[in-house]
């Protein structure tokens, strides 16, 4: 296979790639708290050929001496974009949305595999019946919501209202007069590089935590005791993705446009293999 070949080919790959996270990004604009994905590129290994032997000679030489041919591009990071989105007033008590960038709600995932703690902007929350007076609150999905402990939110008894505070503390106002009142478990993601959709609108750390050598401090912070008044949450309203159709629909146009134009180079190539081979 000649070198236009694999370097069309290896880029159509890549191209594929970028196209799956715009795909994404597209899929999820109406999801609650997503945040879009955005994919850079970079050049794989190139050969040098010098195709002028005698470099004292080419003085007055404009272009650079000798040829560099590549092989292709590849998707060098996915990186999530962590900008605000829109808020949405529900008008509803147990909605609430961050106001600032970064912050997410911790939350239980519990799977055949075991539990782990997971992180979500979606602060759409519900409850679940565990006893007649004692219930249990979830996300949309079901997954417990942790308090700054990272223990399950559970209220026992009968609540008529709630109320959720600018720095996310959860009260629940009950029918005899009394309060049950919890800190919302709140992290700010410091490096969000670092972090890996887990599905459901969730992001978690990489299982080889080990192997990067990365401090988890460093990747996102707790955001407990004093630092509460750094959290800013709305309650009754939920922020939108901020996934931007518009930008999402240029990049489809120029990810078909440049995977067209790989794709007419292999063609070329071929045309061109196949005049050679016909020359008698």
């Amino acid at each position: 296979m000649n070198r236009t070949m694999i370097t069309a080919t290896n880029t159509l790959s890549q191209l594929q790639k970028q196209m799956d996270i715009v795909s994404n990004n597209m899929a999820n604009i109406d999801t609650t708290g997503y945040k879009r994905r955005e994919a850079s590129f970079t050049d794989l290994l190139f050969q040098q050929f010098n195709n002028q032997q005698n470099a004292n000679a080419e003085g007055n030489r404009l272009t650079p001496n000798g040829i560099r041919q590549g092989v292709g591009a590849k998707l060098a990071q996915s990186k999530i974009v962590m900008s605000q989105g829109s808020i949405k007033d529900t008008g509803r008590a147990l909605d609430a949305a961050f106001t600032k960038e970064g912050q997410y709600f911790r939350v239980l995932e519990q799977s055949e595999n075991g539990s782990a703690i997971r992180y979500t902007r979606d602060g759409a929350f519900y409850l679940s019946p565990l006893s007649d007076t004692e219930t249990m609150v979830v996300t949309g999905n079901g997954y417990p919501v942790l308090d700054e402990n990272n223990n399950p939110i559970t209220i026992n008894g009968r609540v008529n209202d709630y109320e959720i505070t600018t720095n996310g503390r959860l009260i629940a106002k009950m029918e005899n007069g009394g309060t049950s009142e919890f800190n919302l478990g709140v992290v700010q993601v410091n490096k969000p590089q670092f972090l890996e959709q887990k599905g459901g609108n969730l992001l978690g750390l990489p299982e080889n935590m080990a192997e990067l050598n990365v401090p988890v401090n460093e990747i996102l912070t707790e955001l407990n005791g004093p630092m509460r008044n750094q959290v800013s949450i709305q309650q009754r309203a939920l922020e939108q993705s901020n996934v931007d159709m518009s930008k999402e629909m240029t990049d489809l146009i120029n990810l078909q446009r440049a995977y067209q134009f790989q794709s007419r180079s292999v063609s070329i190539a071929d045309q061109m293999m196949g005049l050679v081979n016909g020359i008698r």
